[in-house]
């Protein structure tokens, strides 16, 4: 049975050992995402102390992470385009699965349960990001629902096409 809850310190050596898998899918595709020591162990830290790290968990396995946060995102004050509204938002950041378990609609989990926590906090809104290389997350957005909304920078410097959904 899968299940999201919260991150705990006993994740956080299933949780690295995703990140690092993904960053190196990025580099075998030539992707230039998170291959700067970003995102890192301090990284994933820090979203358990705000409250903001998940785990999407198969039996005791931990299979998903993602950052789901419930507040706004500087980065996302600035778009080069226009969001769909400026109603409060829920922002996903850092999601990634076990590369054994891509392809299986397992990151569907992490954004129903988004959509879970949205309902709970009355926030209608979800905005993502990714790199302008990282095509299956853009095909993974559109395919959920979300729209292209223009570019974000993250940090001030990194460009990301930005997507929002809106929930009824």
């Amino acid at each position: 049975m899968k299940k999201v809850r919260k991150t705990e310190e006993k994740d956080m050596a299933s949780v690295m050992e995703i990140i690092n898998e993904a960053k190196a899918y990025f580099k075998t595709n030539n992707i230039p995402q998170w291959q700067n020591g970003y995102p890192n162990e301090e990284t994933i830290l820090q979203d358990m102390k705000n409250g903001f790290s998940y785990v999407l968990e198969e039996g005791e396995s931990v299979i998903g992470t993602a950052a789901i946060i419930t507040k706004a995102d500087p980065d996302y004050i600035r778009i080069e385009g226009k969001w769909l509204n400026d109603d409060p938002y829920i922002v996903i950041h850092r999601i990634a699965l076990k590369a054994s378990e891509k392809g299986k609609g397992l990151a569907s989990s992490l954004l129903e349960y988004a959509y879970q926590l949205a309902g709970e906090t009355d926030l209608h809104n979800i905005r993502m990001d990714t790199h302008e290389d990282n095509l299956s997350m853009q095909r993974f957005l559109i395919k959920n629902g979300f729209h292209r909304c223009g570019k974000v920078y993250i940090r001030g410097t990194d460009p990301r096409i930005a997507y929002q959904k809106e929930l009824a």
